[in-house]
């Protein structure tokens, strides 16, 4: 022993690689699969001995019988599971075989998918979308989508249950584990040569009539050709204009002639061409004409509007904003029907892109450029009410077919406008007055008030300073609410303006029905508004008396404010 104590010594060195050349052949890892030996059983364990662990892994004995192990429950035999734990809390290993054959399935199945070959599994269950398949050789669970269960529709399938079978691996996702498997394909597969037969009937040019519509999908649409093959007609040969979906152009169940286009024998796949059947419409593209109106069949209605053939493979969208000029949001399918002969306005074409725009109400007059000539600015028409929101109504005359904006504001001189909207309903005929027409805007305005004489108009005559005479009407703490003689407004007089010595300034002096005199301190006929004030008059009085009275320098060029009190002095001086 003493000879190992230093460590660096030749004799040292040699016994370390020699310790470590033994412990790598034994090396074991949490995580990997490793064999162990039954080495005893009981009523519900198996006890395994592993090399290199020191304690014996233990299995229970159902777990095993579930995986179909039975036959192998015998000391002696070589069991694979997966060691999850060298040392547990406890002090014990813990292994699973039940996670080690599903590891070696996954292996062995990504093992088929490279290779492309088939697997022998069974359908154990329904689920939605499709079904479950059982991995016969390691029990791994798989999904089998309803699409791939057969080439043809099946309303039953109970007598492909728990039936040993053949299945293509068509997807695999090892982060997932999920797996995805097809009995479609393995049908097919059988087929194989007679689909080879009938793709070389078919040749590059051929022409294919009445193939029907089987389905669509992000990159072109699909065709069954007598029952026999499908073919797939490419969303760029769908159509010589844009087409965004196949459900644009193409119904379910409907029939069209083809034009073959390429053919692959290796692939068994046969291309095919709507739009090459006829010519090609943007060479002559310059035939048509601008803000002219030309023939259009509605081939296919849509939430958005209708698509619409000018000829032959020269298909455009005809957008549910241009079907009319006064109504929004207007559907198609209120309007047309497939197969209508409509009338259109073609508005732009865009020969590099392939586009032409097209609109219906362009057909028609503008009814706001109709309603501008008959009922220009400033003209009084009868309207009846169509509609009504919080804060406005919406007219329109009985021979002109649009809308006219009536707001609140524009209802009355005197009252709160939305108050006054209260009493409007649907159906309700009014005078009104044109304020403004936006043709390009689609926007017309009228007023209701404006067809009645301006109560603010009694100002007209009137000048800043002059002297009137109102009757007051109500008071509070911030002033007085007065209506001058021959006005039909009410105004405010603020508590401010009531006197110019603070004291006087009480509403409290006034009461409801009197008359006062005030001097018109604001007028704005733009605003509306009108300001009035007794301490201005007071004021205008105090100085009229002053310049009347008053010695020249011995008050006139004082302020207002303290003139009662010099006049009251010099009373005094007097006696």
């Amino acid at each position: 022993m003493e000879i190992y104590k230093d460590l660096s010594s030749p004799a040292s060195i040699e016994f370390k690689e020699l310790l470590n050349s033994q412990l790598s052949k034994t090396q074991i890892e949490e995580g990997k699969i490793i064999d162990g030996k039954i080495n005893k059983i009981t009523e519900k364990f198996v006890f395994l001995f592993v090399e290199g662990l020191k304690s014996e892994p233990v299995l229970d004995i159902n777990e095993l019988k579930s995986m179909g192990l039975a036959e192998k429950i015998k000391v002696g035999e070589k069991i694979s599971v997966l060691l999850e734990k060298i040392e547990d809390k406890n002090g014990e290993v813990l292994v699973s075989a039940n996670k080690a054959q599903k590891i070696k399935g996954w292996d062995k199945l990504v093992e088929a998918y490279e290779n492309n070959e088939p697997i022998m599994g069974k359908i154990t269950s329904k689920c939605k979308g499709g079904c479950i398949v059982e991995h016969i050789e390691t029990g791994s669970l798989m999904f089998l989508p309803g699409s791939q269960i057969s080439d043809k529709p099946l309303k039953d399938i109970s007598h492909l249950m728990n039936e040993p079978q053949k299945f293509a691996l068509i997807k695999l996702d090892k982060i997932r584990g999920n797996a995805c498997v097809s009995r479609r394909e393995i049908i097919s597969n059988f087929k194989k040569e007679d689909k080879a037969k009938i793709v070389e009937k078919y040749k590059v040019g051929d022409v294919i009539k009445n193939a029907e519509v089987k389905g669509y999908s992000t990159f072109g649409c699909f065709f069954n050709v007598n029952d026999e093959i499908d073919v797939l007609v490419h969303l760029q040969e769908i159509s010589y204009s844009r087409v965004n979906h196949p459900d644009e152009v193409f119904n379910i169940g409907e029939k069209h002639n083809l034009k073959v286009i390429s053919v692959d024998k290796e692939k068994l796949q046969v291309g095919c061409s709507v739009k090459q059947l006829s010519p090609d419409p943007f060479e002559h593209i310059e035939n048509y004409e601008l803000n002219k109106v030309y023939k259009a069949k509605v081939m296919k209605i849509m939430d958005f509007g209708a698509f619409c053939e000018l000829e032959p493979g020269l298909t455009t969208l005809l957008h549910s904003s241009e079907l009319s000029w006064s109504k929004k949001n207007l559907s198609a399918k209120k309007m047309f029907n497939v197969g209508d002969e409509i009338n259109c306005v073609i508005t732009e074409i865009d020969k590099e892109k392939r586009r032409v725009a097209i609109s219906h109400r362009l057909t028609k007059e503008n009814p706001f450029e109709t309603f501008e000539k008959k009922y220009p600015i400033d003209t009084i028409l009868e309207a009846e009410v169509i509609n009504k929101n919080e804060y406005s109504l919406f007219v329109k005359a009985a021979d002109v077919d649009v809308d006219a904006f009536l707001h609140c504001n524009d209802l009355t001189y005197l009252n709160n406008g939305e108050e006054e909207l209260l009493k409007y309903k649907k159906g309700d005929k009014l005078n009104v007055k044109v304020l403004e027409i936006k043709t390009s805007d689609q926007k017309i305005r009228v007023g209701l008030k404006q067809t009645q004489p301006d109560p603010f108009d009694w100002f007209k005559d009137k000048k800043i300073n002059q002297t009137i005479t109102v009757r007051i009407i109500s008071t509070d703490n911030k002033g007085l609410v007065v209506r001058p003689e021959g006005c039909e407004m009410d105004f405010i007089i603020k508590k401010s303006q009531i006197a110019i010595n603070a004291a006087d300034a009480r509403t409290s002096r006034f009461t409801g029905g009197e008359k006062v005199d005030c001097a018109i301190a604001e007028i704005d006929f733009k605003k509306r508004k009108a300001s009035l004030s007794m301490k201005l008059l007071e004021e205008i009085e105090k100085k009229e008396a002053l310049d009347k009275y008053g010695a020249e320098g011995s008050g006139k060029n004082l302020p207002f404010s303290s003139l009662s009190e010099d006049l009251k002095k010099k009373s005094e001086d007097k006696k």
